[in-house]
């Protein structure tokens, strides 16, 4: 793969973390739905046709990869820490998320994101479907996460960034009960 002789020697980093976003958003349609699964450790299990389409990879290189292959770099890490908490106790949650395409394109996507619970009650995957956002949120949404980045990378280090964008993370929650799913939904109700 052309990527991978890109990489210094010695790197393990994914080809994937090497692209590079277009500034170029990508839409899907409104009846659409993206649909993956994943195992516990979010390795995709299952990716369906939308998702394929969407982000330009082959159903091969998504399943087995993580989740994060689609990961975009205006993406705010403590949200991705707020949804693994919440699935990981058991809750479904929902979340506006900026995911990067193969070729560096983006599209926005309102996730909900549910645990996989087998016969005794133990979560042993992720379940996501992922549709079309409200266009007239979005504005909120990328000055949310433009600050809560901006907070990330002023940090001394990756883990005090974190701690700190998501304590502002929470207080931006406050009128919410604290909720993420909550926050999600009245965003949705002012469009």
């Amino acid at each position: 793969m052309v990527l991978a002789l890109l990489r210094p020697a010695g790197k393990t980093r994914p080809a994937h973390r090497l692209v590079q976003p277009t500034g170029r958003e990508r839409f899907f349609r409104e009846q659409d739905t993206i649909v993956s699964k994943t195992d516990t450790t979010g390795k995709i299990t299952y990716a369906n046709r939308v998702f394929i389409d969407v982000s330009g990879y082959s159903e091969r290189e998504l399943v087995g990869a993580p989740h994060s292959i689609v990961r975009h770099p205006a993406m705010p890490r403590c949200i991705f820490q707020l949804l693994w908490e919440e699935i990981s106790a058991g809750r479904e949650v929902f979340a506006y998320v900026i995911n990067l395409c193969k070729n560096g394109d983006h599209y926005w996507v309102f996730a909900h994101v549910s645990p996989t619970f087998d016969e005794t009650g133990r979560i042993v995957g992720h379940h996501s479907n992922r549709r079309a956002p409200a266009r007239q949120v979005l504005p909120k949404v990328e000055a949310l996460y433009r600050e809560l980045l901006a907070v990330e990378k002023r940090a001394a280090d990756r883990k005090e960034g974190l701690r700190t964008s998501r304590a502002r993370l929470n207080r931006a929650l406050e009128p919410f009960g604290g909720s993420a799913n909550a926050f999600a939904f009245a965003l949705l109700e002012e469009a």
